[in-house]
């Protein structure tokens, strides 16, 4: 197991590689830019972060006639040329994509993931100043969804065709056809003071006064905050897996095995968890870092701007809109690196929950 673990470390390099080569391109060919945002604004203009034509290879003036176009437009606007050229000096937009790029990765292998162009901090400081957010998010309703609709598909795979099994489906229709962010704004109209009852506070993950409570108060005012969030977030989470769950139950429930465990007298409690729930319960439990890893950095963008959260999706959207490369580069390698030692880790609980699999026999 130890040379499949090996293998798939040193595989991770040229994949990460890959991904940010292509996501570095990506980025290049859209318009906008930190330079025409800087402009912008200099002018007194509303900021326009899609305003700047290639991801900021506009400074390699007179190299294109698109780049001399853009230039002459600038003069045209009175922009002084000396002051693009120190502005892109500045970003480090003089130099070619391609030594941006090697520079780029050269830091990060040191850990260096830079500073924000906007906000005066370094990248590193940035995640970690939003990161309770979206680990507070992503960690309890993985949680909860896991803890909802494993016994639920459990049930309805014992109760197939029941009346249990019917009303529960429709549930699982609701909660599957509903998108997240409606059913935030839901709760919010109806216990967030929106228009009926104000039970639960509308902004941030603690109160203003969170460091003068006691430690109690503290746990409370916590859960009192993030209630919401985390219940919009499972509605859209927890129908999925609960199919899921039914339908791998009910594949085992019909094979050779559990009859003959039958036939030998073992009760219906003992055949169901005892031999049926492991194999049923593989791609479940075994998924499940990968689960956390897309609840934690994808799935809750609009939900924090619904409750005025500040986390990492909203970074990452705002870093997007503003073209600031550092905190969208940097968080890409960071989550990505992160994804994929998380995808490797749910192989190996693969081999946890059933020994029986072998992943370097089969390689």
């Amino acid at each position: 197991m130890s040379a499949y673990i090996l293998r798939r470390l040193l595989l991770i390099i040229p994949t990460l590689f890959g991904i940010m080569v292509l996501n570095f391109i990506v980025v290049q060919a859209a318009p906008g830019g930190p330079v025409e945002r800087i402009l912008a604004e200099l002018q007194g203009h509303g900021v326009q972060a899609t305003a700047r034509f290639g991801g900021g290879e506009a400074q390699e003036t007179g190299q294109t006639a698109q780049a001399g176009d853009d230039s002459e437009s600038r003069g045209a606007r009175g922009i002084d040329p000396a002051l693009i050229e120190e502005l892109e000096q500045q970003f480090g937009f003089d130099k070619p994509a391609h030594e941006r790029f090697l520079q780029m990765m050269g830091n990060y292998l040191r850990l260096d993931f830079g500073d924000s162009f906007y906000q005066d901090r370094s990248v590193i400081d940035l995640v970690l100043d939003k990161m309770p957010v979206s680990i507070s998010l992503g960690l309890w309703t993985t949680l909860l969804v896991y803890l909802i609709s494993i016994p639920l598909g459990i049930h309805k795979a014992v109760r197939d065709g029941s009346r249990f099994d019917i009303w529960t489906s429709g549930v699982v229709i609701i909660g599957n056809a509903i998108p997240s962010f409606l059913f935030a704004v839901l709760l919010v109209v109806l216990f967030a003071g929106g228009s009926y009852l104000d039970w639960f506070p509308l902004r941030g993950l603690v109160s203003d006064n969170w460091d003068d409570l006691s430690w109690p108060a503290r746990i409370v005012d916590y859960f009192w905050h993030i209630t919401l969030p985390v219940l919009a977030m499972v509605i859209g989470g927890f129908a999925g897996l609960t199919m899921l769950t039914k339908n791998s139950f009910m594949e085992e429930i019909n094979k050779q095995y559990v009859l003959t465990a039958r036939a030998k007298g073992l009760s219906e409690r003992r055949v169901l968890y005892r031999h049926v729930f492991r194999n049923a319960m593989l791609i479940v439990i075994a998924g499940f870092p990968s689960a956390f890893i897309g609840i934690l950095f994808s799935s809750s963008l609009l939900i924090e701007v619904i409750f005025s959260l500040d986390g990492l999706g909203l970074l990452g959207f705002e870093a997007a809109i503003d073209r600031d490369y550092p905190v969208m580069f940097g968080t890409l390698f960071v989550f990505t690196l992160l994804g994929l030692v998380m995808n490797l880790i749910g192989d190996l609980m693969y081999v946890l929950i059933d020994p029986r699999i072998d992943f370097e026999s089969r390689s």
